[in-house]
């Protein structure tokens, strides 16, 4: 099954940050998403979800392909 994109719709780069307030992902990880393999795609899924957790305390969101 193909990764899906974490993307939820809330596409604002934060300039401070670096990232989505979205999806967390950076510029770069964002547009290079999809000609990404499937294992780069986890990996980058896997980095967003530790970059969440080091800003956030609010519950994992489940989207089908983990949680982020």
């Amino acid at each position: 099954m193909p990764v899906k994109s974490p993307c939820i719709g809330v596409c604002v780069l934060d300039p401070a940050a670096g990232y989505c307030t979205g999806c967390f992902r950076t510029g770069d990880e964002i547009g290079a998403w999809m000609g990404m393999s499937d294992g780069s795609k986890k990996r980058v899924l896997e980095t967003i979800r530790k970059r969440r957790l080091s800003v956030t305390t609010e519950p994992l969101i489940t989207t089908g392909n983990g949680n982020l």
